[in-house]
């Protein structure tokens, strides 16, 4: 493998996905594959799933993941489409060890974030740009002149006397079976919420539903510009490699 390839991982509520990832091109060097997230979704569980998939790529390097929760130094502190057993585990020392490659963590819409700001479609945007990942949850990412505020989790505002996922994510609309049209117009009034509190200058669409972007983008009104991630559900996986990659290029000049 070449220095700049790293194995990628990206941590759902209902699949667990991974490939190799040329983190400067942004190109997958691997087949992508998916386990489905086990049942209940507690640590050790999630870990042997893991390490399957791992096992099946026949990666044995530093691994970069994405995880659906606040993540500080590696450790999850939140769990909304996760168990709640999470909370407080070091997910980072539990992949480590399970694996037996060196782990880097990071909040899941934060990688999707930092592949799409760095490698696609805000690719050298400067201002306030937001990835928002549509998929069991509404996954955020916030960068600032290219800058991440990491764990933004705007998925989890106040909205419509709930939280905002709740009204507008992709989950959802299936369990609701609402048209596109009809869910388009929740995930609008979501978007003109999130004008009204930040003023972005630019949002991007990824996870699942980014790739349905035609079928509801008629239906957003906001006044600031709305683009598909250019790397689509796999940004996810190319932008945890790319933390994973940075993460150990640091601990090496240390």
């Amino acid at each position: 493998m070449k220095t700049n390839e790293i194995l990628g991982i990206d941590i759902g509520a209902s699949g667990i996905k991974g490939a190799v990832v040329n983190t400067i091109t942004g190109e997958l060097c691997s087949e992508r594959l998916r386990l489905p997230t086990p049942s209940g979704g507690k640590p050790k569980a999630v870990a042997k799933v893991f390490d399957e998939l791992v096992k099946q790529i026949g990666w044995k390097k530093t691994i970069g993941c994405g995880f659906p929760a606040i993540i500080k130094n590696g450790v999850a502190h939140s769990a909304s489409n996760i168990d709640k057993a999470w909370i407080g585990e070091d997910a980072a020392a539990l992949f480590s060890r399970t694996t037996g490659c060196e782990t880097f963590v990071v909040n899941d819409a934060d990688a999707a974030g930092l592949a799409e700001v760095k490698l696609g479609a805000a690719k050298q945007c400067d201002g306030v740009v937001m990835l928002i990942t549509i998929g069991s949850g509404l996954g955020s990412a916030t960068f600032i002149n290219g800058k991440l505020v990491p764990n933004t989790e705007l998925g989890h505002l106040r909205f419509k006397k709930g939280i905002a996922e709740a009204y507008a994510s992709d989950s959802t609309r299936k369990r609701e079976a609402l048209s596109w049209d009809t869910w388009g117009k929740r995930f609008n009034e979501y978007l003109l919420h999130l004008d009204r509190l930040f003023s972005p200058d630019l949002y991007v669409l990824g996870g699942g539903g980014s790739k349905k972007f035609e079928k509801f983008s008629h239906q957003l009104t906001t006044p600031n510009k709305v683009v598909p991630a250019l790397f689509q559900n796999n940004a996810g996986i190319i932008g945890a490699a790319m933390h994973g990659l940075s993460k150990k290029k640091l601990l090496s000049v240390k």
